[in-house]
């Protein structure tokens, strides 16, 4: 086990559960928990706060609500040229590849759509002209990047809502493995990365969450390396006329995507690359099963 800072004093040691010690906290609008199982309790501490700060400094550097993050100054850029460092830079040629793979269905200029799409779970439904007059604004092929500089057209954003907290996964697993080389799991929100095994090369066992109203469990899966990411309307979704409305905007139409799967879940190598399948699934429609069997990846969905 490598080497790990002490517990500082005003710091209570994680709750321990079984063989696990257990640290949670709240980052980008969901619940977090590292799993760590050790029987030494510093580095727990150590590994759990390593992970928490690691989210904290992915939200305050790419959220889009606060002026002061590198995607608050792009968005605020006024049409202007403006370099970002490599860490952002490596996320906008992710997001271009994504965009070109999916046939521009999946487009971080999109977020403005939440300015008349809010999934609350009413029947609130924008209207066509509220739609049509945001669509001058969407459109990754209307952005000019070449690293290290992005130019966005005056009036339009960008939003790495759609790959972050899966980023902040794997980042914060990193921190875990930089403490301690025992066996850990780092789940935000439903989105999850792990180190590896459990001792003795037992699996992780990690439930599948129902889409129904009772919420419950639809299944539980077993996982001793990589990631698994959900992507689904279980939450954020409206209903008009017995109609159903996911939260997943298709860019293109400005329109929920119809069709697709209430859930997919996506077991890959990285949380990253699991949660990006699985919103390109959803991106699909009709067509989610089609395009996993395509990739050859291991997926659930449930419909």
């Amino acid at each position: 086990m490598s080497a790990h800072p002490s517990p500082r004093n005003d710091d209570p040691l994680p709750l321990r559960s079984g063989g696990d010690f257990l640290h949670f906290f709240h980052s980008m609008a969901t619940p977090c928990e590292v799993r760590i199982e050790t029987d030494d309790a510093a580095a727990a501490a150590a590994a759990g706060r390593a992970a928490q700060a690691e989210a904290r400094r992915i939200e305050l550097k790419f959220s889009r609500y606060r002026e002061d993050s590198v995607v608050g100054r792009i968005n605020a850029s006024g049409g202007s040229q403006i370099a970002v460092d490599g860490e952002t830079a490596r996320l906008l040629d992710f997001a271009d590849r994504c965009h070109t793979l999916s046939g521009g269905r999946f487009d971080i200029t999109s977020g403005v759509l939440r300015r008349i799409w809010r999934f609350d779970g009413s029947d609130n439904i924008p209207s066509d002209e509220q739609i049509e007059a945001l669509r001058p604004l969407i459109g990754w092929d209307r952005v000019t990047w070449r690293a290290p500089a992005i130019l966005l057209p005056r009036g339009m954003e960008i939003d790495f809502g759609g790959i972050a907290k899966e980023y902040a996964v794997d980042r914060a697993l990193a921190a875990v493995r930089r403490i301690t080389t025992a066996p850990a799991l780092v789940n935000f929100g439903g989105d999850l990365a792990v180190s590896g095994p459990r001792s003795g090369g037992r699996r992780w066992k990690v439930a599948i969450e129902s889409v129904e109203k009772s919420g419950g469990i639809a299944g539980l899966l077993e996982i001793s390396s990589g990631a698994l990411a959900t992507s689904g309307d279980a939450r954020r979704f409206l209903l008009k006329d017995g109609v159903r409305y996911g939260h997943i905007l298709d860019p293109r139409s400005g329109r929920p995507v119809r069709c697709a799967p209430r859930s997919v879940t996506v077991a890959g190598s990285t949380c990253v690359e699991a949660g990006i399948i699985a919103t390109l699934a959803i991106l699909m429609g009709a067509e989610a099963e089609n395009f996993l069997k395509r990739e050859q990846v291991r997926a659930w969905c449930i419909r």
